[in-house]
């Protein structure tokens, strides 16, 4: 999970734009990124339909988006994530609404599809940072700060008919996910899963994984997994 501001290599495959540009800290499009821009793009037209991306990190699943035809709302925490997002899809020419603030922020309003790729990588910390690089990846013992008050929001800002699109590591509980959606009233389900690597982040902390028993001894490979969710 190395963090730069050069331009990352083309993303054509899932962005408009060739390459994305990122201050210091701001997380670049990766893995979980290019799966959940693959269940955006098997969503069909967007043509019309008003999409939230929650935490927009550089701004390339918000621009994926509005290039396949959403009107977008782009929200993040970091100044420095809004500023690279405001950057990236002017540079695109393509409309995206920017915002700094937190989902309690869009109480009242309604989107027809929301996408997250939040934090979710489990850290030796009960708190997670509030600042930093890490604040990218970090949540909490168990992986889910953000994942839980996604799953407590989301929800009321679905129109009807609305789909949720959640990208997280199966390190963080799957099934915790699934329960936590379907408590809240939307059906939901996994709809893609990918294995891949560990990366720099996960093998730095191998050995606290391993005592809390997230991880066996001769697992190399992390299982990524898109959550879809919508109203019954």
């Amino acid at each position: 999970m190395a963090r730069s501001t050069t331009p990352d290599a083309p993303l054509a495959r899932f962005a408009p734009t060739d390459r994305l540009w990122r201050l210091p800290g701001v997380y670049a499009p990766q893995h979980d990124t290019r799966l959940l821009a693959a269940a955006l793009r098997h969503e069909g037209s967007l043509s019309g339909l008003d999409v939230l991306d929650i935490g927009t990190g550089s701004g390339a699943l918000a621009i994926y988006a509005a290039h396949l035809g959403a009107r977008v709302t782009a929200l993040d925490v970091s100044r420095r994530a809004v500023w690279s997002t405001r950057f990236n899809a002017w540079r695109a020419g393509l409309p995206v609404d920017v915002h700094r603030g937190r989902i309690e922020d869009l109480a009242g309003r309604r989107f027809d599809l929301i996408l997250s790729n939040p934090p979710y990588v489990p850290a030796p910390h009960r708190r997670p940072p509030t600042r930093g690089a890490a604040r990218a990846w970090d949540a909490g013992v168990d992986g889910r700060h953000v994942l839980d008050q996604l799953g407590r929001a989301a929800p009321a800002l679905l129109g009807p008919h609305g789909v949720f699109l959640l990208v997280h590591s199966a390190l963080s509980g799957a099934d915790a996910t699934l329960d936590m959606l379907e408590a809240a009233g939307l059906r939901a389900k996994v709809a893609d899963r990918e294995l891949i690597p560990y990366g720099p982040v996960l093998r730095s902390r191998l050995g606290w994984l391993r005592a809390r028993g997230l991880v066996g001894p001769d697992e190399t490979m992390e299982e990524l997994v898109v959550i879809r969710a919508e109203h019954i």
